[in-house]
């Protein structure tokens, strides 16, 4: 008999400051869709890009999630953990000549990669980056509910899986941890979208499963920025979860029962869980948070 797969979804913050109202609303997106379908709901901390991450953060998000009721499977994971299954793919993928050195800097490239390096030979001794080798096809999905999109990876060139500094490109580690964790939905914002076709090339040439995608609506705030650290937004204010839970189910347009106003975090979840709707986003590339 055909036996249901087991929905594993994640959530995956870096730990470059404290969450955020945006980053919560994903964090809640991400959760519901998980619960709902009674499926697992893990937490991996994204901490490769390290001159970034701020002390504390960690435990600033875990803090922030566990007040908000967000409660994950199993073990935190660490990006930093995976260093040495990260370096086994690119020798693997190096062994098959499918990824090459470059030596480019920013300075001398255009917004498309124009693969100049990939057919020289490149003195390893010189700092350099890793790309992998793309080609002319075009790469189309469905998602949850940005609908069909599609990509010719030659628009973007050959992309980077190991910056100069020697630490792992977003799109190349993202697709191994996914693969590690066995995830199969992943519930993310809108801003991730066109990364996407880059890293289910990846999975095609990793021989992974791909998972299905849901990428959420982003934040903006009144001005029409997206709510972001790098546009200085503000840790989420806990003094009272409740009303940040009703806040951002309004927000994430499922429409709780004024009644709810006056619930618990516990039993605002629940009624999440229960009502979880995600077509009411459906098409929908961003929101404005509401005024305070």
């Amino acid at each position: 008999m055909f036996q249901k797969q087991t929905y594993i979804g994640r959530f995956a913050p870096s730990p470059t400051g404290p969450l955020h109202f945006g980053s919560v609303y994903t964090a809640l997106a991400s959760f519901l869709q998980a619960r709902s379908q009674q499926g697992q709901w893990l937490l991996r901390i994204d901490d490769l890009d390290t001159p970034r991450n701020i002390k504390g953060s960690v435990e600033s998000i875990l803090s922030t999630l566990d007040t908000l009721g967000l409660y994950w499977d199993g073990k935190v994971a660490y990006q930093s953990q995976t260093l040495d299954v990260y370096h086994q793919v690119l020798e693997q993928l190096a062994l098959h000549q499918l990824i090459y050195p470059c030596i480019c800097s920013r300075k001398t490239l255009t917004q498309r990669y124009n693969g100049r390096c990939r057919y020289q030979t490149i003195d390893l001794v010189l700092p350099h980056a890793w790309r992998i080798k793309t080609d002319q096809q075009r790469l189309s999905f469905k998602d949850v509910l940005q609908g069909s999109v599609s990509e010719c990876l030659s628009e973007q060139g050959d992309f980077i899986l190991k910056r100069k500094d020697q630490i792992m490109a977003y799109q190349f580690a993202v697709v191994v941890d996914d693969h590690l964790q066995g995830i199969n939905q992943v519930v993310r914002g809108y801003d991730l979208l066109d990364s996407t076709p880059r890293q289910i090339f990846l999975h095609h040439v990793l021989g992974y499963t791909l998972p299905s995608y849901m990428h959420v609506p982003i934040i903006i705030d009144e001005q029409g920025y997206k709510l972001s650290k790098q546009t200085l937004a503000t840790a989420v204010d806990l003094t009272q979860p409740e009303s940040l839970i009703f806040k951002l189910l309004t927000l994430l347009k499922q429409n709780p029962p004024n009644a709810l106003k006056e619930a618990s975090v516990d039993e605002l979840l629940a009624w999440g869980m229960t009502h979880w709707n995600p077509a009411h986003l459906q098409g929908c590339s961003q929101l404005t948070i509401p005024s305070a």
